[in-house]
This record gives C-alpha cells, structure tokens and sequence, in this order.
C-alpha cells in the first residue's frame, strides 16, 4: 500500500485546569480537560477523511492539531511518511504550512475586516515569498478565484468581506488555503453556516478541487448528511475518543456503535410524510464533563444497552468488526 498523505498516531491533547490555592494547600492532583484522548487514523492520497460528533467531542482540536495551531500533549503526526510532532522552527512552520492548510467554520470572523479580497489572497503569497513583483502576485489571485469560480475576478479582488455573501466568503476562504498550492487541507464546518442551497455547490466545488488539484481533505462536521455525500472515510468521535471508524457509506448504512445510532437517528426525515413522526432516540442524559470522564467505556452513562459490570468498569479496545470496519464497544452484535 502507498504511504498515507496524514497519518495520526495515538494522538493526545489534554488542557490543564488551573488550580485555586485551596486546592493547591490541599495538595489536589491536577486536572485536565481530555479534549483528545488517544486516536489513531491515516488518510490516503486524495482521498476526503471525515470527523464526525457532538460540539465538545474533540473534531476542531484534532484539526489545529494537524495544522499546528496547537502543541500535542502526547502521540505523532506524519505527513507523507515524515514526523512533524515537534516542528517549532519558524522555517520549518512555515514549510509544513505551505503543505496543510485550514478552511474555518466562520468565513467573515476568520478574515481580516480591513482587507480587501486582494489583501486577504495577497497575504499568504507575502508570507511564503511567492512571487517576486505585484503582477505575478495578481496573477495568482485571479487564477484563484477563477478556480473557486468567484467570476470575473476584478469585480470582487477590492470588496471587502462584509460585501459578499456568505457562499462567496466561503469560497474566498478557499480560495486563500489553495493559493499555496497545497498537499492537505483541514475544513472544519466548512459548510455549517451557509444556507442549505449554498452547501451543495461549495462542497461539489471541493470534490473537483480535489480531482483537478490533487487536495486531501480531513473534513470536520457534525452533520451525517454531507459527510455521506462527501467523505470517502468516516470517524465518529466522542469525548476525545474514535468510537467508529470505516468508509463512510458503510459507517452509516451499517452502524456498529449505539453512539453513531444515535447521531444518525438524529437527522431530520427528509419525507414530509414522516415528519410528524417523533423518533425516539437511542440515547439519554447529557454528555459528560471532559475533565471527568466516567470509568469503563465512556459512553456508558448515556448508552441505552449498557451492561453493568462490563460496560461501566473495563474500556472497550477498538477493534476491527468487519473488513476496514472498526468500532470501540463490548456489545457490537449483541444489540
């Protein structure tokens, strides 16, 4: 098999709660919230990877790990064979961004107000030194923006991004990740807070991104639907944690864990007929606190087949049920 483009191996992130001073005199151990718990999964060359959950499951802070906004707490990150855990060099950050790039859930919040579309493309061109006059510069932009189909360029390039729609914001955002010509993108939610009619053509404008350019994508959502349509592979993650991995059409057509049940029951019924139809959700309580994770598996408390003695005291492995087909439970098939 050709080496994956990403691979993640037992990857970590925990943050430190800061301790009071009685807890301090009192000489409390300290604790953290376990926002990544220990996953492990590689994606292949042009292939789309998906992370699926709850808000809170630990999907955004996987992707600034991958993209070196945050420092792992423990395990390793390759890229095309090579560890980039400990990249922290200014020139070695800046050749690891040159080859992953990150598309934001908010378009408008992650541009700077005072630029212009020009200023926004321009900028990663200055930081990386590519093209050495203004004209080569300009050249890129509209060749960007023609690609994301943001047409003809020089009506857009001096608009502000408080003057676009939101679609068109998205697809400048884009259009800034791809400028640098780059071997993997992270698109956390890429599409969440766009109109349903919008979602359809960004996301088909990213598949043919991905065939025309050659981009890997690890894709971000909580929503089954788009992942369906768009994923090649599929991670559902709770609480730090890979509870369910496989080909993404598999993951949902045949659903081994009950907390990936849950999600898909979740969806809203797309036939009016069935609308009234309340469904009952294999699901109860609340998620638990990141910083108090509950022994055993840590879906227990919420999971409506738990088993007392089993569940709620040894921690499920993730194991292969089927062919390329992983779930993290003790109870797959005898539910």
């Amino acid at each position: 098999m050709a080496e994956p483009v990403l691979k993640v191996e037992n990857l970590k992130k925990y943050f430190p709660i800061k301790r009071g001073l009685v807890s301090s005199l009192k000489g409390e151990p300290q604790r953290s919230v376990r926002a990544v718990d220990g996953i492990t999964f590689e994606v292949g060359k042009q292939e789309v990877f998906a992370l699926v959950g709850e808000s809170g499951c630990g999907k955004s802070t996987t992707g600034k790990l991958i993209v070196k906004l945050l420092q792992p707490t423990e395990g390793s990150i390759y890229l095309e064979g090579n560890d980039v855990t400990n990249v922290r060099t200014k020139e070695e950050i800046l050749a690891y961004r040159r080859k992953v790039q990150i598309i934001f859930q908010d378009p408008f919040s992650s541009m700077n107000p005072r630029f212009r579309v020009f200023d926004i493309l321009e900028e990663p061109l200055l930081i990386h030194g590519i093209g050495e006059t203004r004209a080569e510069r300009e050249e890129l932009i509209y060749k960007v923006l023609e690609t994301v189909k943001i047409t003809p360029p020089e009506d857009y390039i001096g608009r502000f991004p408080h003057m676009l729609s939101g679609g068109q914001r998205q697809r400048v955002a884009i259009a800034r990740a791809l400028i640098l010509n780059p071997t993997f993108i992270v698109a956390d939610e890429p599409v969440s807070m766009l109109d349903v009619s919008i979602r359809a053509e960004v996301l088909e404008l990213m598949k043919e991104l991905k065939e025309k350019m050659g981009v890997t994508y690890l894709y971000i959502t909580h929503d089954m639907s788009t992942a369906r349509y768009f994923a090649d592979w599929m991670a559902v993650m709770y609480l730090g944690r890979i509870v369910e991995m496989g080909p993404a059409k598999r993951v949902i057509d045949n659903p081994l864990h009950p907390y990936t049940r849950a999600l898909l029951a979740a969806v809203p019924e797309p036939k009016p007929e069935r609308r009234n139809i309340i469904k009952e959700l294999p699901i109860r309580g609340e998620v638990p606190n990141a910083a108090n994770i509950p022994p055993g598996c840590r879906f227990h408390p919420r999971c409506i087949f738990a088993q007392k003695g089993l569940c709620d005291v040894e921690h499920p492995k993730l194991v292969e049920y089927e062919h390329n087909h992983w779930a993290e439970c003790h109870l797959v098939g005898k539910y």
